[in-house]
């Protein structure tokens, strides 16, 4: 697939450069930098000009669209830009006073007029009209053009959140050019310098696309690189751009705009593309991540669209985020289900229970609870102990979660028997946990051998055992360091066999540090006092510990976690 961007390394000096300009998109977020974001900036900035300084700075990436190279939307990187202008108006304003001070007053009228030409805005020669490089989005330029831009005093009141912060911007980096130049008569002259210099040392790495979609694989690309870029704006731009498209009413622009970021707030901009894919995969044919933003495209060709799809998801973020959440209010014995599907550390299933959360949780609450039951025990067969793929697990999800949505499966018993085609049988699921090794040193592992032996525990003694329990500690019959005592078992089987489920049980905190690397002999009396009937009985059902001790027990241990982890409406 080819991949139509360019990809550059820029001063700003040239960005600002050639009569080019840059637009946030209407609808992309507000400026939201605060004090924090600008304190490192100016630190930076200032690193720039110390004696035996770098000689540039490099400012991260800037995603940019455009179709003639000349005018440029900015998808990713307007607080950048926007904090950057800001502090040269800031700089700006700062001569301004000067003038009217009587400082150098002519020369700095030149400096003024010149800097505010080459890094704010241009004169037109033909109709002499002053454009400004820098256009912001549809909340924030009208205080940025009115006010910033011409160097008036800013005014204070019935401002959005984010003009606030403009403003605030505005101030603060003024008070610090104050406070490094002075009101000499040589300060405009440093200021200009100054900015002269920095122009040249801040750079960027400037990826151009000709669309949305090129933009959404930049993202994707980018991301998968660990740099952060949010798809969620620029799927945001394109709806929005919909739905205004016939000038819409602002209070119905508001009111979209608010739903949309109750949704982002719910979710959180990082997870608002998993539950995309999630929320498209419960009614569409699987789509790869890849491919979400062309198919959503793809489908969303007009305002009554974009509208409907806002409604959709807004409903169905609520939903997911309680999946997500085992402490929402609304679950009972749903908690413990979905509790287990994150220790599994699964995502496949999502597709599903979302669709099975529209269709039955209000009507058929019990049905419900047995679809993220029977979710839950096919996890652990398929994923945790089977550990099969979980590509071919996420396509019949998928299939499930459609047939749900068309109506195709009507009730939770008809979803649960379709479960059936990848649910591993009882031969093939017991002959995984015979041969099934997890090591204990990963914190996830851990939980799931605790969980396990929690499990069997409460089925051999009839007792509920809280996973949670810390006063319970899992204990390595043959030790993860074994001393002398244990040289019946060569050293190179140590290593296999000590991760073995048949190898560990649980014991009491206190007793498992005594039993430490204690011969087997020793650590007999330790498990007799037990108050864990599994432990308890290892005395008596294994006089010495070895190899087939191991096998023996664990194939004891797989005919229990199969009739447990057991979806009886399959059987």
């Amino acid at each position: 697939m080819t991949m139509n961007f360019n990809t550059t390394n820029s001063t700003f000096r040239q960005l600002l450069g050639n009569g080019l300009r840059y637009s946030v998109p209407p609808f992309q977020r507000d400026y939201s930098w605060a004090d924090l974001e600008w304190e490192e900036l100016w630190q930076d900035i200032e690193a720039l000009f110390i004696e035996d300084a770098e000689s540039a700075h490099y400012m991260g990436y800037l995603v940019l669209q455009t179709t003639n190279n000349k005018q440029f939307d900015i998808i990713d990187g307007q607080q950048r830009l926007t904090t950057l202008s800001i502090l040269i108006l800031a700089g700006l304003s700062f001569l301004k006073d000067m003038i009217s001070n009587d400082v150098d007053a002519d020369r700095n009228s030149q400096r003024l007029h010149q800097l505010k030409n080459d890094y704010i805005g241009y004169t037109d020669p033909v109709t002499l009209i002053e454009t400004p490089i820098l256009k912001l989005n549809r909340h924030n330029d009208k205080y940025y053009r009115n006010h910033l831009i011409t160097l008036d005093k800013l005014p204070q009141r019935g401002l959005h959140a984010s003009e606030h912060r403009i403003r605030k911007a505005f101030d603060w980096f003024k008070s610090k050019m104050k406070q490094r130049f002075g009101m000499e008569e040589s300060s405009g002259q440093d200021f200009a310098q100054f900015l002269d210099d920095l122009v040249d040392k801040l750079f960027f790495t400037v990826i151009t696309v000709n669309d949305e979609l090129n933009a959404f694989k930049v993202f994707e690309t980018l991301n998968a690189r660990g740099v952060r870029l949010s798809s969620t704006d620029l799927l945001k731009n394109y709806l929005f751009s919909l739905a205004s498209v016939d000038d819409l009413h602002d209070s119905q622009i508001k009111h979209l705009e608010e739903r949309w970021e109750s949704i982002i707030t719910s979710l959180g901009n990082e997870s608002f593309p998993e539950f995309l894919r999630v929320y498209w995969n419960s009614r569409h044919k699987l789509i790869r991540k890849t491919d979400l933003f062309k198919t959503i495209r793809k489908h969303i060709r007009n305002k009554e669209d974009a509208f409907r799809l806002v409604k959709e998801i807004e409903l169905s973020a609520d939903a997911y985020t309680a999946l997500k959440d085992i402490q929402d209010s609304r679950w009972s014995e749903e908690s413990k289900h979905l509790k287990q599907l994150t220790m599994y550390r699964v995502k496949q299933p999502f597709s599903v229970l979302l669709a099975s959360y529209e269709k039955f949780f209000e009507n058929d609450r019990k049905g419900f609870l047995s679809i993220v039951r029977a979710i839950s025990i096919l996890s652990f067969r398929y994923n945790v102990i089977c550990n099969n793929p979980p590509n071919e697990q996420e396509r019949f999800y998928n299939k499930i979660a459609v047939k749900i949505e068309s109506n195709e499966l009507k009730s939770a018993q008809s979803v649960i028997k379709s479960l059936n085609e990848i649910y591993p049988e009882d031969d093939v699921f017991r002959n995984a946990f015979i041969a099934k090794q997890l090591k204990t040193t990963d914190n996830r592992n851990k939980k799931i051998v605790r969980h396990i032996l929690c499990e069997i525990e409460k089925v051999v003694s009839g007792v509920a055992v809280d996973e949670n329990n810390e006063q319970f500690n899992i204990e390595h019959i043959l030790p993860e360091n074994p001393d002398d005592s244990w040289n019946n078992i060569e050293d190179t089987k140590v290593d296999s066999m000590t991760y073995r489920l048949g190898n560990m049980t649980l014991l009491e905190t206190s007793s498992n540090r005594d039993a430490g690397n204690k011969s087997y002999q020793e650590k007999l009396i330790i498990y007799s006092t037990s108050s864990l009937t599994m432990t308890k009985n290892l005395p008596e059902n294994y006089t010495k510990w070895n190899l087939n001790s191991i096998d023996s027990r664990q194939k004891q241990l797989a005919n229990r976690a199969t009739s447990i982890w057991k979806i009886s409406e399959l059987s």
